[in-house]
């Protein structure tokens, strides 16, 4: 009888473990065409890790996103959490709502119920070096998220969009909707950037003027405010309502008399809103609202778009980019290679960082059926 007892718990554990394994992971992080559940109604902010149970070792994923404020970020958050769902990993998504000490809290208690693996999109890139530092002590595997984790060794890999290039996209559509739209030059515009503590900001910015700085050398455009530098132009935690402010005092100053504003450059569709509801509320309207760029792509502005009010937005397809981000996280936790396309770019005051870039792609009315409904990134329904 002890015999059969001992072969029969020989038995049992064994194949307790064959039902802990995971289906093999896909090789192609970019072939994987994920289900994007709408999460927009969804009021839970703060994941509760306490009963989250990690069935092994290595299972359990935490991702962090900062706020669900942001149309794009409860895409991002959903899309990986579905993949990585799919392939049998815990996945504790948790968002921050702009707060940095929350998401720093967030985080340790991830490494705390011992995420192997996080995956993290920075409210400020330059705040969490500490809580990193000690998770990397901890062989916890960072992926940086879209936005730059800067000042620590920890970050692993980085997975975002060619964030210059998406810069240079929106100063080209400023340029393009200006000659399209306002006739001879030179032209009236103002400048706007995104929050000075996220580090893709800077990149923005720095594309777009790529585009912008020769045309306000020769005369081409001329920026009657004269706020040309990143620290004057920036808008503080991307806010619609700090964006409409300032475009408030700017109109009041430098457009009262007369002259005629022609263009904004502004580098997220939340802030285009904003400034779009100054420029109105101004008396702007039809044919005379200024182009205004934007980003992201958020059905508000789509219908914007649609309307003739926004210019143009920036389609970054977050299926694609949490298709990436779980495709590093999948190869980190089954001893591969990430798929990697840039190992130059991205400093992040310790190291460069390897990275996957994405394209973006330019949205306006001509093309905003084809890149945005068609393909699935919005819902007839969403711009209804």
């Amino acid at each position: 009888m002890k015999k059969f007892l001992a072969i029969f718990m020989a038995v049992a554990l064994v194949l307790s473990f064959a039902g802990c394994s995971k289906d093999e992971p896909a090789t192609d992080a970019g072939t994987t065409d994920p289900v994007v559940e709408d999460t927009a109604d969804d009021t839970e902010t703060v994941v509760d890790t306490t009963d989250i149970e990690v069935t092994s070792e290595g299972d359990y994923v935490g991702i962090s996103m900062p706020t669900q404020s942001s149309e794009r970020w409860i895409k991002d958050g959903a899309a990986m959490k579905d993949i990585l769902e799919a392939k049998g990993y815990v996945v504790d998504l948790q968002y921050a709502e702009d707060d940095i000490p929350t998401q720093k809290a967030q985080i340790e208690n991830m490494i705390t119920k011992g995420a192997k693996v996080l995956v993290v999109a920075a409210i400020d890139g330059s705040t969490l070096s500490d809580t990193l530092d000690a998770a990397g002590e901890q062989g916890v595997k960072v992926i940086s998220y879209d936005r730059l984790l800067v000042n620590t060794e920890a970050v692993s890999y980085y997975a975002t969009f060619d964030n210059r290039g998406v810069g240079r996209l929106q100063g080209q559509s400023l340029v393009d909707g200006l000659m399209a739209l306002k006739g001879e030059g030179p032209y009236n515009i103002e400048l706007f950037a995104g929050s000075p503590d996220d580090t893709n900001s800077f990149y923005f910015f720095a594309g777009a003027m790529d585009i912008l700085q020769p045309l306000i050398d020769d005369g081409t455009v001329v920026v009657k405010s004269e706020q040309v530098t990143q620290e004057e132009v920036g808008t503080l935690r991307w806010d619609g309502a700090v964006a409409q402010a300032r475009m408030d005092a700017i109109l009041a100053s430098n457009y009262s008399s007369g002259d005629t504003l022609h263009g904004v450059l502004s580098p997220y569709d939340g802030i285009s809103r904003g400034i779009l509801s100054s420029l109105e509320a101004f008396g702007y309207t039809g044919t005379d609202i200024p182009v205004v760029t934007g980003q992201d792509a958020e059905a508000a502005s789509i219908k914007l778009i649609i309307a003739g009010e926004q210019y143009s937005t920036i389609l970054k397809d977050t299926r694609d980019l949490a298709a990436v981000a779980a495709g590093m996280v999948d190869a980190v936790l089954t001893g591969s290679e990430p798929e990697i396309n840039d190992t130059t770019t991205y400093d992040n005051n310790v190291k460069i960082v390897p990275s996957y870039l994405l394209i973006p792609y330019t949205v306006t009315i001509e093309n905003y059926q084809e890149l945005v409904m068609d393909s699935g990134y919005l819902k007839p329904e969403d711009i209804q």
